[in-house]
């Protein structure tokens, strides 16, 4: 059984029963789960919550694939439906507008990303505009992108249709009632406790296996009221205005309703549609109106004063320079007034990065969560999360989705509130896939900071650690020449507007320094964690056993593995290193929280009482990389550092000058080297003699962007980029770190006998960089793309633009030629023999 699969008669409570409780509950009556109740405040079916006053907008395009097959499957779902023999969805197409150059580029890469995830899309003329919205002023539209399949879906229509069926299939819908505590038996659910709203009499128990929290923009209180912990997620109100009917839509009744494409305005920040005989148009423009709990009504408030918990009073000052912008782009409305008797500021909810929280809850076993999600993927989350429970596997990459993917020490109150009022801010932006947050910057930071800035180092932030993309002193080499930037053996050439943003030709001076002396890497930011403990390998062994970890440990202490993380049916669910560094104790580097809740997991579900430590916090690394590391590092330690004594995937610890540290050797870039880490209090003293050391050997800090490409040249996979849970070792390239019973297990489920590759692209021109998510052709075809780009950036060393992509296994073998569409132009590339630089691995085995 996997580790999130309940069994078949799993009593089910749902809290909530707005588009994505009635979603989850229908799947799961669907799936052939009956026992599943689902507890609403509010009455049946306009709850009161953000799906009664939704716009019901449902574009499917978004640079995330997870997120548009989320949406896509919503539309599939719904498509036909009616209540009462009204329609719940209408695919009248969506129009996106582009008023300015920079957003006729933006809708062309959007088309790209509509033609990567199968969304049928076309780019339009002004003129062809006109042909489908008649009443626009297009004198100022420069060209639009329309997607025919998007639709309108009707919030509460959807959940009546989706409710009605769940209890047709067996649920049970309780209304108006609230759920006031939820029952524990140690770290596992039990139920949840219920009151009528507006009594006081005692709480009723209702048992549960499994509760599944679609609070919608209750969940924060929620979660913090009933289980004690924050969730970073934050509700903002938004304009949603009314104009007065007009006569062009006076055949428009409210049956029919909407008619011609939803269009989006994102130059102004808004969007429109028709809603009957009026124009309703929403406004991102305003500033972010963040609500606080206590702002939010309660089911008794609405009881006694009616109303909407989700809906509060219009600011007509927030929204009038979008009316003013509607007026001028439908003139029509010029006529007209604003109707404020129906114009609101509707609630709904933005997490840090703008994805849903998905999937189990850390820590407390039996509680799910689908919150932070919008009409636009409901139907989609209700299947991916009925699949995940009833399976444990979700049947999509969840990594973006899952609520376990942020770590606990960033969730305050505090930073989802910036990072959500972020979020609203850039909904329409034009947003660099590069660009970083502009919120809370140095929350963390390693004990090189000062150090870095110092040598003007750009930074970027992730997961709250400021890391240094390039260094501003690097223009200057050690010898006081002019760095000069090269890409293989020529100058390296100048880069387009787009993929010249947070990027420096310093990058190619840092690379090669790298390749051909030393470097020195900030690796503080890479998530590390210490299992220990009576029990710790047999343990790891035993997941191994069961092919969920594709290897066994090693078997002294020194030894490194690299491992995959595998699921139920082969998908790659991490890749992590796992360093033996007492008998029973292992330093795990893992791609995030989302690993450390799946040991944790298993180890509850394997009954092992283990530690399980966060060892980023309070320590520091450095990679230590290049031909001349070992000299470097030799200096600076009493042991032997030789081949023989100190051979490669081997750990020890040493003290570097006095500085205690556990030394890895083991590269990411393909050169001789260590990751070396320390307390943080050392940190400071040890970047010191380092680059004291490597001064005669013309040592350079090298930045983030530098450890891109160069792990590109040596064809290292990146997980969550490259290779996902939809993603077999075996089509990802990686076979070679699967043994034993992982290995039988691929073969006995067909694993091992994949249909789609990940390739090595190099392009025609060197001098265009991908950024990732684009459609790949094969050559000479103007039909549908065979795959898309996960990574890409030039190999400064090798003298190529490398892309890596999924495409059809026929179209895998080197030689191979492709296209790929950037900004709707075709670049022809080729596929390449991997990895590019050093094949033999001699290099960082020397």
């Amino acid at each position: 059984m996997s580790h999130h699969t309940a069994p078949h008669d799993s009593r089910v409570v749902i809290i909530g029963l707005g588009v994505v409780g009635a979603a989850v509950a229908d799947e799961l009556v669907l799936r052939g789960w009956t026992d599943v109740t689902v507890v609403e405040q509010g009455p049946l079916f306009e709850t009161g919550g953000s799906s009664s006053h939704a716009p019901g907008f449902v574009f499917q395009t978004s640079p995330n694939k997870a997120m548009c097959e989320l949406a896509q499957r919503t539309l599939d779902k719904l498509d036909g439906a009616e209540v009462d023999g009204q329609w719940v969805m209408k695919r009248v197409g969506g129009l996106e507008l582009a008023t300015t150059a920079e957003r006729v580029e933006e809708l062309h890469r959007r088309h790209d990303f509509a033609k990567s995830w199968g969304v049928p899309a076309q780019l339009l003329t002004p003129e062809e505009v006109a042909a489908l919205w008649p009443d626009i002023d297009t004198s100022t539209v420069l060209s639009a992108l329309h997607t025919p399949t998007d639709a309108v879906v009707k919030g509460v229509r959807a959940v009546e249709f989706q409710a009605r069926r769940a209890q047709a299939g067996g649920a049970r819908l309780v209304s108006e009632t609230q759920v006031t505590g939820i029952r524990r038996s140690g770290t596992r659910v039990t139920g949840v406790e219920t009151v009528p709203v507006g009594s006081d009499a005692e709480p009723e128990v209702i048992e549960a296996d499994i509760v599944i929290s679609c609070a919608g923009l209750w969940g924060p209180k929620l979660a913090r009221e009933l289980l004690g912990m924050d969730i970073p997620m934050l509700p903002v109100e938004h304009g949603f205005g009314f104009s007065q009917p007009i006569e062009s839509l006076a055949g428009l009744d409210d049956a029919t309703e909407v008619a011609r494409p939803m269009i989006r305005h994102q130059d102004h920040g808004m969007y429109l549609r028709e809603w009957g005989s009026r124009i309703a148009i929403g406004a991102y423009e305003h500033r972010p109106l963040p609500v606080a709990d206590h702002e939010i009504a309660s089911p008794e408030q609405i009881l006694r004063h009616g109303g909407q918990a989700s809906i509060h009073p219009f600011t007509r000052q927030d929204f009038e320079a979008s009316w003013v912008e509607a007026q001028r782009l439908l003139p029509e409305l010029r006529e007209t007034t604003l109707d404020d008797s129906l114009s609101f500021n509707g609630i709904f909810s933005f997490t840090p990065d703008g994805g849903p929280l998905l999937g189990p809850v850390p820590g407390i076993e039996g509680l799910w969560m689908a919150q932070s999600v919008w009409v636009t993927q409901s139907a989609g989350v209700g299947e991916v999360v009925a699949q995940w429970l009833t399976t444990g596997d979700p049947g999509i990459d969840t990594h973006g989705l899952d609520v376990a993917r942020f770590d606990p020490l960033l969730t305050s109150q505090r930073w989802a509130r910036e990072q959500g009022e972020e979020s609203y801010d850039e909904v329409y932006d034009i947003v660099h896939p590069r660009a970083t947050t502009l919120r809370l910057r140095g929350l963390r930071t390693s004990p090189f900071y000062e150090r870095q800035r110092g040598r003007g180092a750009s930074f970027s932030s992730a997961n709250g650690w400021e890391r240094p993309l390039w260094y501003e002193s690097n223009a200057t080499l050690p010898d006081m020449r002019p760095a000069v930037p090269m890409l293989g053996d020529a100058p390296l050439p100048t880069r387009d507007q787009w993929s010249a943003q947070y990027w420096s030709p310093l990058v190619a001076v840092e690379a090669r320094r790298l390749r051909e002396s030393v470097g020195l890497v900030d690796m503080s930011s890479l998530p590390r964690w210490e299992l220990s403990g009576t029990g710790a390998t047999e343990f790891l062994d035993g997941l191994a056993d069961d092919g969920l970890l594709s290897r066994r440990v090693g078997r002294t202490v020194g030894s490194i593995v690299y491992a995959l993380i595998l699921g139920e049916r082969g998908g790659i669910l991490s890749d992590i290193t796992i360093a033996r560094t007492a008998e029973e104790t292992y330093h795990l580097g893992v791609n995030g929280n989302l690993d450390a809740a799946w040991f944790q997991m298993m180890m509850r579900q394997r009954s092992y009482a283990l530690h399980l430590r966060d060892a980023s916090s309070g320590s520091c690394g450095l990679g230590l990389w290049g031909p001349q590391a070992r000299e470097v590092l030799q200096g600076l330690v009493d042991e032997d550092l030789s081949h023989e004594a100190f051979r490669f995937y081997r750990s020890r610890e040493l003290h570097v000058a006095g500085v205690p540290v556990l030394a890895m050797r083991l590269s990411y870039v393909g050169e001789l080297g260590w990751e070396l880490y320390a307390p943080a209090e050392f940190g400071r003293h040890l970047w010191d003699v380092l680059i004291g050391a490597g001064r005669r050997h013309d040592i350079l800090p090298v930045g983030r962007r530098a450890f891109e490409s160069l792990r590109l040249e040596k064809g290292m996979r990146l997980w969550g980029t490259d290779m996902t849970r939809e993603h077999t070792p075996h089509e990802a390239g990686i076979e070679f770190a699967v043994r034993g019973a992982a290995a039988e297990k691929l073969t006995a489920i067909g694993a091992d006998q994949p249909s789609r590759k990940l390739v090595c692209l190099l392009l025609e021109d060197p001098s265009k960089v991908l950024m990732g998510h684009e459609p790949v052709y094969a050559a000479g075809d103007d039909g549908r793309p065979i795959g898309y780009v996960t990574s890409a950036d030039q190999g400064y060393v090798t003298g190529q633009s490398i892309a890596y992509a999924w495409v059809p296994a026929e179209h895998s073998a080197a030689g191979t030629e492709v296209e790929a569409s950037y900004f709707g132009r075709r670049l022809r590339a080729r596929v390449a023999e991997e990895p590019l630089f050093d094949p033999s691995a001699s290099r960082m085995r020397s």
